[in-house]
């Protein structure tokens, strides 16, 4: 048999493309003052540290347009790199904007591109009930475990009916309930919701937190595991009691 035979019966691919979901935080600005923009999403970044270093970062430009505003693409990247984020795509830009972030090399979701100034007028009449609808909080149920590097974001509460794997991360506006292992990252009330709470059946997490206020693992020598606890914000300090 040749050689070229024996490659071609041995071959193995290298490599395969596979689809698959990811939650990546959005980030949606409705103001162009990037003093502003810089100044808020730093408070934002001070509530969660640990989530959001090294995070993947979509921009989504729609409401700017939608009132008319522009911004610079580059100016607002360097904002957002500097704050320790990862911007990883651009939503809602224009046609120069998309092409700023392009260049550094950040890709476009064309789905998502900018409208016309009539068909953006048309959309802020007819579809005002819409986006209020789009702002209310809503439960996110998860039923597959979740893996090693994956994160999830939640605009409510997040249920997760499985374990959350070391290496994982799940994020949440509002409660967290976890009806399996919890060893990955939880963050719960990321917006400043103090009263945000963490329910799980076996607390074994590299880092719990709730609005801001945050226990890693060595933190949590001595408490039961294998029991459902809730974690709780009490006078800035974190309260890990049994069910």
């Amino acid at each position: 048999m040749s050689t070229d035979s024996q490659q071609n019966t041995n071959y193995s691919p290298a490599l395969e493309f596979k689809s698959s979901t990811f939650s990546v935080p959005v980030l949606v600005l409705a103001s162009n003052d990037v003093m502003t923009i810089e100044q808020q999403l730093q408070d934002k970044v001070n509530l969660a540290p640990e989530f959001f270093k090294n995070s993947p970062l979509v921009f989504d430009l729609q409401e700017l347009h939608k009132h008319d505003l522009d911004i610079d693409v580059t100016e607002l990247t360097k904002i957002i790199r500097k704050l320790g984020l990862l911007p990883i795509g651009i939503r809602g830009g224009d046609a120069q904007q998309n092409q700023q972030a392009l260049k550094l090399g950040i890709p476009v979701h064309s789905s998502h591109t900018v409208a016309t100034s009539a068909e953006t007028q048309k959309q802020q009449v007819s579809e005002p009930e819409s986006e209020s609808q789009a702002v209310a909080a809503t439960t996110t149920l998860i039923t597959h475990p979740v893996r090693s590097g994956q994160r999830i974001y939640a605009s409510g509460d997040l249920i997760i009916l499985a374990q959350v794997s070391a290496g994982a991360e799940i994020l949440a506006e509002g409660n967290i309930h976890v009806y399996g292992s919890l060893r990955g990252r939880a963050l719960a009330g990321v917006q400043g919701n103090t009263e945000a709470r963490i329910f799980c059946s076996d607390l074994q997490a590299e880092l719990i937190s709730i609005a801001g206020n945050y226990k890693i693992s060595e933190d949590l020598d001595g408490v039961v595991l294998n029991q459902h606890v809730q974690i709780y914000l009490q006078n800035h300090t974190l309260v890990i009691k049994d069910i």
